[in-house]
């Protein structure tokens, strides 16, 4: 009989590789205090911004690129220097309110974001839920009157908040430069896609976007630099092989020159190079990291998509099958996701909305999705998966709901409706 006094965790208590470093320089949130290949775009935002330091409202701007190219990093690297300056001059007023539009993306969560933000230490908390709009909005305009200086509202991901609910909120705090000077806002929005303005109002197009920033993404140099820097931080750089960083930075930068996913694909390197007892990262063990990223991402991802954005991909992964990888037309996917639909006992949606669908997973990775014309016969929205068709069903009918399509073939012309 094995030991009862044995602790649980103490096969866990391995060495560490971060002995003297920082494991949270190998997390998503760390904000270095040096940025590598985006020092032009930290000071460009810096230079948009500096007029707030003299209580003068900046241009409101808005920052383009997709996920892993800085954006974030970059704001978050200016507002720690806006920060150190407000903290040593009485005389800049400026509050700086960030905003998670993929958490908080309704105008009644922003508004009452920004209302919050703006609270001085003794102040209550503005109602989580319960006041109406034009009341919550008018309380907003009060406390920016109230404070009297430049409020910086930071839109992270300001594309869903617009895709979702439109872009009444904006206007309204847009508004409020018009109504009062006795207190600023400007807008600082960060976004992945660069066709998002197409949804805008040409009344809030015109005043949100006044300056604009497009950081593209990467190479496999730029990423080999980072990681060399976060590897630093992290008090690793001695444990870690030339060739196993050099090969970390060429797949992200294979990837759409994402840095996030390199630094993802290190910290798991360093993740299991502890797991084994192993003392140093090699190639291998990168690969194995990609490989496990690759699996927790997708699964993860593919799970917690809403029902019909599942039946839509189990549609399209159907047709992936029939045509050996070839890419499908919305009425190809569609017609079989009506049938699919049927066959769960739930009502189809419109072509309409399916086709937002299809926008929000073509963002998030999934598929590849691209309007094609066919001449005189028109145009039609074409898709193709970015991941194994086999893969992608293995998830979601794993799902207890969608378990009972495990019967369906890909070959099948039509769907028995129960």
């Amino acid at each position: 009989m094995e030991n009862s006094s044995k602790n649980l965790f103490e096969k866990f208590s391995h060495s560490s590789l971060i002995v003297k470093g920082q494991r949270q320089a190998l997390e998503p949130g760390f904000v270095p205090d040096r940025l590598p290949h985006r020092e032009k775009e930290a000071e460009q935002l810096a230079e948009i911004l500096s007029p707030s330091l003299k209580n003068f409202k900046p241009s409101n701007v808005i920052i383009f690129g997709k996920p892993g190219v800085g954006k974030t990093s970059v704001v978050k690297f200016v507002e720690s220097e806006i920060t150190k300056i407000i903290q040593s001059r009485l005389d800049a007023k400026i509050k700086l309110i960030d905003i998670n539009c993929g958490v908080v993306d309704n105008p009644y969560g922003i508004l009452l974001a920004v209302g919050d933000g703006l609270l001085e230490s003794w102040e209550e908390k503005l109602p989580f839920t319960g006041w109406p709009l034009d009341k919550l909005y008018s309380t907003v305009l009060d406390k920016i009157k109230n404070f009297g200086g430049i409020a910086i509202v930071v839109l992270d991901e300001i594309d869903k908040l617009v895709k979702k609910n439109g872009d009444s909120v904006l206007y309204q705090l847009l508004r409020i430069n018009e109504i009062t000077n006795e207190g600023r806002v400007c807008i600082l929005g960060i976004s992945n896609d660069l066709r998002f303005t197409e949804y805008l109002d040409p009344r809030v197009k015109s005043r949100l976007v006044e300056e604009t920033m497009v950081y593209n993404p990467y190479n496999a140099s730029q990423i080999y630099d980072i990681l060399r820097d976060r590897s630093l931080y992290a008090g690793i750089g001695d444990s870690i092989d030339e060739s196993a960083m050099r090969t970390c930075a060429a797949l992200a930068a294979q990837e759409h020159g994402d840095a996030r996913r390199a630094i993802d694909m290190l910290r798991i390197a360093v993740e299991l190079t502890e797991k084994g007892n192993q003392n140093r990262i090699i190639d291998d063990t990168v690969y194995e990291a990609k490989k496990k990223l690759e699996r927790d991402v997708v699964v993860e991802t593919v799970s917690s998509l809403p029902l019909h954005s599942k039946l839509v991909l189990f549609a399209i992964s159907l047709i992936d099958e029939i045509k050996n990888g070839g890419s499908s037309t919305m009425g190809e996917f569609y017609e079989l996701y009506e049938k699919v639909s049927d066959r769960m006992g739930v009502g189809s949606l419109t072509q309409r909305r399916v086709a937002d669908i299809i926008g929000e997973m073509t963002n998030l990775g999934l598929i590849d999705s691209k309007v094609q014309s066919f001449g005189r016969y028109g145009r039609t929205t074409t898709v193709s998966l970015n991941y194994s068709s086999t893969k992608i069903k293995e998830i979601l009918l794993a799902d207890e709901i969608l378990g009972q399509l495990k019967d369906v073939k890909p070959a099948q012309k039509s769907l028995p409706v129960s």
